[in-house]
């Protein structure tokens, strides 16, 4: 199975994503990273847009950090055939969105990070940890 059809398969595995009646995919890092060379499938609007790999490498360094349980990419959409895209990555975590988003390199800085799952959009069922809350960090 190729990367593209591995993630095609667990990005649509609650029915078309593109449809906002389905539950938004919350994939791992490796779910969505692992075969990803599609620049813009991530921080699309960045500029320049960066290479999925180095938006890989600072997630698994905010992964690593001992107040996060979890970091999760919610793919948005899926209509480039080449990759699903993402504007939105969840931070599982004990600390403050304001501080959050400083873990971020000012040229990657997401545009807002917030507490809880937004109303209205259907993601995924998640466990939260113990002490542990999502916050939504977001590019627009």
């Amino acid at each position: 199975m190729t990367p593209l059809e591995r993630i095609t398969e667990r990005v649509n595995r609650n029915g078309d994503v593109n449809d906002l009646a389905t539950p938004r995919p919350l994939l791992t890092l490796a779910e969505f990273f692992e075969g990803n060379d599609v620049v813009g499938s991530i921080g699309c609007n960045l500029n320049p847009p960066p290479k999925p790999a180095t938006f890989h490498d600072l997630l698994k360094r905010i992964a690593a950090r001992p107040e996060v349980a979890d970091v999760r990419v919610q793919v948005t959409m899926f209509d480039d055939p080449a990759w699903p895209f993402s504007d939105t990555v969840w931070i599982i975590t004990s600390a403050a969105p304001e501080h959050i988003a400083g873990w971020f390199e000012e040229e990657m800085r997401p545009d807002d990070c917030r507490r809880g799952w937004p109303p209205g959009v259907k993601v995924e069922p998640y466990a939260l940890p113990a002490g542990m809350e999502a916050v939504r960090c977001f590019w627009d």
